[in-house]
């Protein structure tokens, strides 16, 4: 594996590995990585010749009071990590060489934002559109690998590689868990013991949430979430279903669909969904 930190130096990786008819696989990550992303890392090496990650705090996608400089950081570890999985080539570019000045252009993310973590993060996508604009640019992947915890980023980044023409295949890649059910996530580690014990019961209420849709209505689903998670110490931050990807208010017609929750603890905030369909199975 080799370590890149210079983007012209990996337009220039990548334009030689295009003339050799190489296909290229992408994982963009804020690093912190954990076996999620790995399993990005394993979809890649699988479908694709050349499989790089890059590891990039965004600071765009933080918003004030946000833990842009707290986020969980280990390099080293980090570098072994994605060694050991597969990566060929690692870009670890610092602020400065993404964003030399103050953007002239940025992208802005007009659908599929307002709901789910966008209604409480104004500009979070924004955020996102924008740095994988520049990654996409840089690294012109075949294919990008994003994990569907992230349902709502999933979408996003869809949109966005539609509305500009990207030429780059979205593959989105099923929500690794912990034994118990939760889904693994950089944040993890700020659960204290009490909350780590609590914090599976979102995907246990999910599960039945999604099940009680189909029998009894958005409503009852609802409802039987926010009971579920009555003892838990955490704060209900959201819990919407709605359609898949398109993120709207379901009709009787729509059979596709997300239910999707947030969930505020004392130093973690832990999103979850299931993508599930209404329709009988044959």
């Amino acid at each position: 594996m080799i370590t890149v930190s210079s983007a012209k130096e990996m337009k220039n990786i990548i334009q030689d590995l295009k003339k050799q008819d190489k296909t290229i696989g992408f994982v963009p990550t804020m690093g912190y990585l954990h076996e999620g992303h790995l399993s990005l890392v394993d979809q890649s090496v699988r479908q694709c010749d050349i499989t790089v990650m890059s590891i990039f705090v965004n600071p765009l996608q933080f918003g004030p009071g946000e833990d842009f400089e707290r986020y969980p950081r280990d390099p080293k570890r980090d570098t072994l990590l994605a060694e050991k999985a597969g990566v060929d080539m690692l870009f670890y570019p610092d602020v400065k060489e993404l964003y030399p000045t103050e953007p002239s252009v940025k992208v802005k993310a007009v659908d599929r934002t307002e709901v789910l973590c966008g209604a409480s993060r104004p500009g979070h996508f924004d955020g996102v559109v924008t740095v994988l604009s520049i990654l996409f640019n840089i690294v012109d992947p075949d294919k990008s690998f994003f994990g569907q915890k992230d349902a709502q980023q999933v979408a996003v980044v869809e949109g966005l590689t539609k509305s500009l023409h990207f030429p780059t295949e979205i593959i989105p890649v099923e929500t690794v868990r912990e034994e118990d059910g939760l889904a693994k996530s950089s944040r993890n580690v700020y659960l204290n013991e009490v909350e780590r014990k609590e914090a599976p019961a979102i995907y246990q209420a999910l599960n039945a949430s999604s099940d009680i849709y189909k029998r009894n209505g958005r409503n009852a689903a609802i409802e039987h979430f926010r009971q579920a998670l009555i003892t838990v110490s955490g704060e209900i931050d959201y819990i919407e279903i709605l359609t898949y990807p398109e993120l709207k208010v379901p009709s009787e017609s729509d059979t596709r669909l997300i239910i999707a929750a947030a969930v505020k603890f004392e130093r973690a905030r832990l999103i979850d969904n299931i993508i599930f369909t209404t329709e009988e199975e044959s």
